[in-house]
């Protein structure tokens, strides 16, 4: 069977964009919205409550991909290199300039998924640099005002919902080193901003500093990825550091849980390890470090790169093997637990050679195998 004999197999059974469940459920005779693509297979629990069924889909999912990809990925040199390097804001920006995305395929990157065996997809929406990768009307700062003039976000969103695919967003919520009014260091820990010999222009200090008009704007950027992908299967909120590291209360995290929740039944809503404790799942990196079975469905993110999310230049030729990739799913399953895998793309969009081959390689053996010879789980 070649590639695209297996790809038309894979996706046959998300061929049609949606499905309509029934119109009418236990809700009082709410009318429901149409169930997401992703969603097949959990038609009548989907009935009873949504929100249960797209957590249910996303506990035996087993396998997903993460994808870091911004402006850093132009740099490859590490998603942190702004903090990391002291960039000021104007100049960081100058590579909005080269920004072509020319490589950027959402057809292929989703037909690699769907060969590596993964069930969703994680991307970067915006991360903390604070580059969007959809057409945001909140900031100008985004792919569709760069050469590329693409909506990134738009053309995987598409293609996940033609072939199946859960897709997840990935959005900074508690860090953001351009929007003048995000948290600053003096307030907040966890590396809120670069820490810059001289102060940034960029930003407002002491009384002109305004969190809420910061808050205000990630709500609403929130809402409007929800508005733009309404079949999306969650919000992945990252760098909650930050507002831990002082009175979270003040990010208003549980009333943007809440709209979350209010705008499509199915959505799900994560923030790493969890802030509030009413977060649907929890989303640490590289391991669970509590004993006992999870209290919430589990996900560990990790790369294939030695270190670092975003495409790094020094890490060629060291990417993890396939022995390692099914070591970690070993590790993940004993939680339980999904591995969400991260691959950064270099800065043209291509995704990375070596990231490639191991993920085909990955799900050769998942479909030669099957899950619990792969994963070592005894059948009775």
């Amino acid at each position: 069977m070649n590639r695209r004999q297996f790809l038309e197999l894979a996706s046959m059974a998300g061929a049609a964009t949606f499905l309509m469940p029934s119109c009418m459920s236990n809700n009082g005779g709410k009318q429901q919205s149409p169930m997401p693509n992703f969603l097949k297979g959990y038609e009548d629990l989907y009935k009873k409550d949504p929100r249960q069924a797209a957590i249910k889909c996303f506990e035996e999912s087993k396998y997903g991909m993460f994808i870091h990809y911004g402006l850093y990925s132009l740099l490859g040199r590490h998603e942190w290199v702004q903090i990391k390097e002291k960039i000021h804001v104007a100049e960081y920006a100058k590579l909005m300039d080269r920004f072509t995305a020319d490589k950027f395929d959402a057809d292929f990157i989703t037909d690699l998924a769907l060969e590596a065996e993964m069930k969703y997809i994680n991307i970067t929406t915006r991360h903390h640099d604070s580059f969007c990768l959809w057409d945001t009307k909140y900031t100008d700062f985004k792919s569709t005002n760069s050469p590329a003039k693409r909506d990134l976000i738009a053309e995987l969103y598409e293609q996940c919902n033609q072939k199946g695919l859960a897709l997840h967003l990935y959005y900074s919520h508690g860090r953001d080193w351009r929007h003048p009014h995000a948290p600053n260091n003096d307030k907040w820990g966890g590396h809120a901003r670069p820490e810059f010999e001289v102060k940034e222009p960029f930003y407002k200090y002491e009384e002109e500093h305004d969190l809420n008009i910061y808050v205000e704007f990630l709500y609403n950027q929130v809402a409007e990825l929800i508005d733009m992908f309404p079949n999306i299967a969650s919000i992945w909120l990252d760098g909650h550091g930050v507002p831990k590291s002082g009175d979270h209360t003040q990010f208003k995290c549980q009333e943007l849980y809440d709209m979350i929740h209010q705008k499509q039944p199915h959505l799900l809503v994560s923030y790493k390890q969890g802030l509030l404790g009413t977060e649907d799942f929890l989303a640490p990196e590289r391991k669970y470090k509590s004993n006992g079975k999870p209290e919430k469905p589990l996900e560990i993110c990790d790369h294939l790169q030695r270190k670092g999310w975003g495409y790094l230049a020094s890490e060629d030729g060291k990417h993890k093997s396939k022995k390692e990739v099914i070591k970690m799913l070993k590790k993940a399953n004993s939680y339980p637990a999904n591995l969400l895998l991260n691959t950064g793309p270099y800065g043209s969009g291509e995704m990375h050679s070596e990231d490639v081959k191991v993920l085909r390689e990955v799900g050769e053996k998942i479909r030669s195998k099957g899950w619990n010879a792969v994963l070592g789980v005894e059948t009775v």
